[in-house]
């Protein structure tokens, strides 16, 4: 079959390469010079399936209300009115329950479970390398409260066998050393000893060698105008190169999916949020982290990256916008300096920003639309690089007519459909 991927980033790449190594001929285009120059550029590098969690959780709106008179919020919200913004934060707060937390946590975990699985897999087979460690992700709490609030999570580990390690101030700097100096600020910790990290730029580069050696054509500098249906299907994709066929198409363009497919009547409930990260190089062996520390009290990730360390995260609910915002920066310089004092070089760290294309519920929308030969790959926030191999891997045994390795009818857009929803109950119509 002949396939054209929307695309290039890193769900778009790895989509292409399981669908080539499904047989298909395939296309990947993108309007970039070269793949993973936007969202994937410069993420956190951790590939987290244990931390996979919605932002919509019990309590957000409260936190939300209090980020708002604080320096170093994790979220901060534009209030300038935009129809699409307002419709998307009351999806997500309606999400904000617990039974909804229970179920899309469930969901996400068991896809970037099988992800991970995916990526071990393709490691191996390849030996593709990306300033990659095999060594765990670790979650420090500051406060009593933050540790207690880890319970519900944990409830969700344990149900779905994922291996953890709930950790003392002395364990949480016996797994990272570098934290010695600032064990005072440390309540204790949640580890996942089978959560991985690496570069997902050089990963994305080095895979669409991989794919092109196997076959798949890249595309680069080729803008997406409009895709035509006629009779229930996509006829062509109008580019600003010309028109370009095939028999299936896959729209993976993150924050960009929703008004691909909007005049065919498909809503994606997709909204970028806005994500920063600075890196910068290793001056102390010793005080660095080894693997990546989640900073719950900023909802910040510190990477070790070979001889750099990564420091992303935070939200930003800002629209399109890409403009860098120095109090965002001085929230990760604050976070990477308590807990890391003095590892990292930064007069030369790099800042950067991004979008992630962030659905109401957490989970990405991977599957089939009601368009016959068009399938979705996006939506999937902060999660991109912890769940696209999996993503890639289940959507191409999806349009090969394979039976999948996980379930997978709740990962789709028929989740969002109202008919749907009416048959599932409550809590899939919470998601609407």
């Amino acid at each position: 079959m002949k396939i054209v991927v929307l695309g290039a980033g890193v769900i778009g790449v790895t989509q292409a390469w399981y669908l080539a190594a499904a047989g298909h001929e395939v296309t990947v285009i993108d309007r970039q010079p070269a793949p993973a120059l936007e969202t994937s550029f410069a993420n956190a590098g951790e590939i987290s399936p244990g931390y996979s969690a919605p932002w919509a959780a019990p309590g957000v709106p409260l936190k939300a209300l209090k980020w708002m008179f604080q320096r170093h919020a994790p979220l901060v919200v534009n209030f300038a009115p935009e129809p699409s913004k307002i419709v998307w934060m009351a999806r997500l707060l309606m999400n904000c329950t617990a039974s909804a937390y229970a179920l899309n946590k469930a969901r996400m975990v068991r896809l970037a479970e099988y992800s991970r699985d995916c990526l071990i897999e393709l490691r191996r087979t390849t030996g593709i390398a990306y300033d990659d460690r095999q060594q765990g992700t670790l979650q420090v709490f500051r406060t009593e409260a933050q540790v207690a609030a880890a319970a519900k999570d944990i409830a969700v580990l344990r149900e779905g066998g994922v291996p953890f390690e709930v950790l003392d101030r002395a364990g949480c700097v016996a797994a990272e050393p570098g934290l010695a100096a600032s064990a005072h600020l440390i309540a204790g910790g949640l580890r996942l000893p089978n959560d991985e990290t690496g570069d997902c730029f050089i990963f994305t580069s080095r895979l669409a060698e991989l794919a092109a050696a196997k076959g798949v054509t890249f595309r680069w500098g080729v803008t997406v105008r409009h895709l035509h249906a006629e009779g229930g299907r996509i006829s062509h994709v109008e580019t600003d190169q010309g028109p370009l066929r095939a028999d299936a198409y896959v729209l993976a363009m993150g924050p960009h999916s929703p008004q691909m497919v909007r005049h065919l009547g498909i809503r994606l409930p997709i909204y970028p949020l806005k994500g920063y990260s600075i890196t910068l190089p290793v001056i102390d062996e010793g005080r660095a982290p080894v693997s990546t520390v989640m900073d719950e009290t900023y909802k910040v990730a510190i990477t070790r990256l070979g001889d750099r360390i990564r420091v992303g995260g935070l939200a930003e609910v800002a629209g399109y916008d890409l403009s860098l915002n120095e109090k965002r920066r001085a929230t990760l310089v604050q976070s990477v300096e308590a807990l890391f004092g003095g590892a990292g070089d930064q007069a030369r760290a790099e800042f950067w920003t991004g979008l992630r294309p962030m659905t109401p519920d957490g989970t990405p929308v991977v599957g089939r639309t009601p368009v016959a030969n068009l399938f979705v790959n996006s939506g999937h926030g902060t999660l991109g690089w912890t769940m696209a191999a999996g993503s890639g891997r289940l959507l191409a045994d999806i349009i090969s007519g394979h039976a999948p390795d996980i379930a997978h009818a709740d990962l789709g857009y028929a989740r969002y459909q109202r008919g749907a929803a009416r048959a599932a109950g409550p809590l899939v119509a919470a998601a609407q």
